[in-house]
């Protein structure tokens, strides 16, 4: 575990996304960055998270602010993911889980008594400089978006 805090450097990162093309955050340099962490395409709170922030798309670009999805599925469930919901920002497909570690999203949880490793649910704001702006680790999947304004005061 890193233990990552606002105000630290966001840890730099490479992997493929959907189309299985290069995506890193060094690609992001001067633009402010969601990155989003989700457990899985196609399951009901990672769809109402997905959603919002397509809805919002449009809202954050003007606002200078880019978003990118990460999960351990593969690039060809992500493509099926971002065509079924129409979603047009880049998912990456993490399935070593390399970057969900960077980020502290893998780990243990629980579910009907049993503890088990798996995705947890966060989002980092990463800044133009690279920087974490704002870490989200209670996230609500059909309002994120707002969630996110009102931590940015945006």
């Amino acid at each position: 575990m890193t233990n990552l805090k606002v105000g630290n450097q966001a840890p730099q990162f490479s992997g493929v996304d959907q189309n299985g093309e290069s995506i890193s955050l060094n690609d992001y340099k001067g633009k402010k960055v969601i990155l989003y962490f989700y457990p899985k395409d196609n399951t009901p709170g990672c769809t109402a998270e997905a959603c919002n922030l397509r809805d919002n798309y449009n809202d954050l670009l003007d606002k200078g602010i880019d978003v990118i999805g990460v999960s351990p599925d593969s690039e060809n469930s992500h493509q099926k993911f971002i065509k079924k919901y129409e979603l047009p920002f880049r998912l990456i497909s993490d399935p070593d889980k390399e970057i969900l570690n960077l980020y502290d999203a893998w780990g243990e949880k629980k579910m009907y008594g049993k503890t088990y490793n798996g995705v947890l649910r966060k989002t980092f704001v990463i800044s133009e400089k690279q920087s974490i702006e704002a870490i989200f680790e209670k996230v609500k999947t059909k309002d994120h978006t707002n969630q996110i304004y009102e931590e940015l005061k945006i």
